[in-house]
């Protein structure tokens, strides 16, 4: 007999904000917050999402949307969803909740996405030091592949994924999150140098009611105020998974979740068409609506078994996951190197973030050579099927980063000549849609680097 049609767990009306969904999402990540729908192992169950923004990105012709955005919202889940075993009985804590993604995509008649940089006031991003305008790309769906009216001459397929599915944590991991990131706000500039490289801010977002929802909580309640001050923002994945933005998670894919609590609760959103390994430009991935239809196993006791603890404590896991069989085949790729050597030509021990932020800008430089803006080449890093790696981290004192980019994503041969090509390259009229920095913050500039 042939299986029944995935069951709609979670159902989303684009017409209508987030909190007026028949299920409310919510935006935090807290053992308190209720859930809204129960699944059986082995049950396959249909998930729908808003865009990470719940609608706040428009298609239009603008990025004035972007530069105002109030990020104290983001992201908007579906869910928590509780998960039970064949007995009816809900997962426990130190259990696997194993997540097989079994279909995805975006959600039919909404078939295009966005990607953006925020103000460097507003949001940043990796490498808001360098762009400090709010800008932004519109992208349309044909089938499995994605073009731009704002980066001509280029086409790719999408390796379509969730960039958040997560569990709930404990009260005691999210107090270990809390107290963490804490110190990491009100002590980092003094100890940490990165932050002198890397120059997005805040450098971490702590619990706020500001833009806060919590589900099926009403807003204004002494339960709603007591959760909204502790429940931890979705913008760093942790050891329930969460904003992970893993690209490989598509169809087919499993993950392998730590249970903090009875039920497991998991929550996904965040739907991306396609993404860059690193997500760079913050709001990177082509974002967009979409569903998941999704089948869990829980594997009892299997944290202790599976999990090795890379902490002080047992709640100090990571998930794990397997990489689906569909993905985009590329054969030929240009590759950027990078090591740990920031613009002013300061040396950095081992360090893989510059590492990786130098061999970025090393791609967006060569290929703004081509008749593109760099930020047209700053968004579509960010959100094409690019892969980065972590070369060398070994060999003191350098990190050695490397960024390839499938070249066949272009109209153009981009890759080096033994005879220089004469007369005026390509030129892409269109740019991206860009506001202006009214800020003051200083702006790094790459020495070497066109102008």
């Amino acid at each position: 007999m042939a299986p029944s049609t995935p069951r709609l767990v979670v159902p989303i009306d684009l017409k209508k904000k987030p909190w007026e969904q028949i299920l409310p999402l919510h935006n935090r990540w807290h053992p308190g917050i209720p859930p809204v729908a129960e699944v059986k192992v082995g049950e396959v169950f249909r998930v729908e999402m808003v865009d990470w923004t719940g609608g706040m990105i428009k298609d239009n012709d603008s990025a004035i949307d972007v530069k105002s955005i109030d990020l104290s919202s983001v992201h908007y889940l579906s869910g928590p969803i509780r998960v039970l075993d064949e007995e009816g009985k809900p997962a426990q804590p130190g259990d696997l909740l194993a997540v097989e993604i079994c279909n995805l995509g975006p959600l039919p008649g909404d078939e295009w996405g966005f990607t953006a940089s925020f103000d460097r006031e507003n949001g940043g991003g990796f490498l808001t030091d360098h762009f400090p305008c709010a800008t932004k790309a519109i992208w349309y769906f044909e089938g499995i592949y994605a073009y731009s009216p704002q980066i001509p001459g280029v086409r790719f397929p999408g390796l379509t994924h969730p960039g958040i599915v997560g569990t709930a944590p404990s009260r005691e991991l999210l107090n270990i999150w809390n107290e963490r990131e804490r110190e990491v706000e009100e002590n980092g500039l003094k100890h940490l140098k990165l932050c002198e490289v890397l120059h997005s801010r805040p450098l971490a977002n702590l619990p706020s009611t500001k833009g806060c929802h919590l589900g099926k909580i009403q807003k204004g309640t002494p339960e709603w105020e007591k959760i909204a001050t502790e429940a931890a923002r979705t913008i760093p994945g942790r050891e329930n998974g969460g904003n992970c933005d893993i690209k490989n998670l598509s169809r087919g894919s499993k993950v392998y979740l730590p249970v903090f609590i009875e039920g497991a609760n998991v929550s996904t959103g965040d739907m991306h068409f396609s993404q860059g390994d690193g997500e760079i430009a913050f709001c990177g991935a082509i974002e967009m609506s979409g569903f998941l239809e999704l089948k869990c196993e829980i594997i009892k006791g299997g944290m202790k078994e599976y999990l090795t603890p890379m902490g002080p404590t047992l709640l100090h896991v990571n998930p794990i996951f397997e990489i689906g069989p569909v993905e985009p085949r590329f054969s030929e790729w240009l590759v950027f190197e990078g090591i740990s050597v920031d613009e002013s030509g300061r040396q950095h021990f081992l360090d893989a973030s510059v590492a990786y932020k130098r061999a970025v800008l090393n791609a967006i430089d060569y290929l703004s050579k081509f008749g593109y803006s760099k930020e047209q080449m700053y968004l579509l890093l960010s959100c094409c099927p690019c892969e980065g790696r972590i070369s060398g981290i070994v060999d003191s004192p350098n990190a050695v980063a490397t960024f390839a980019i499938p070249t066949s994503i272009f109209d153009q041969d981009i890759r080096p000549k033994t005879k220089v090509p004469v007369g005026p390259r390509l030129v892409r009229t269109p740019d991206v849609l860009k506001c202006t920095y009214d800020g003051n913050l200083p702006i790094t500039k790459n020495p070497s680097a066109m102008t």
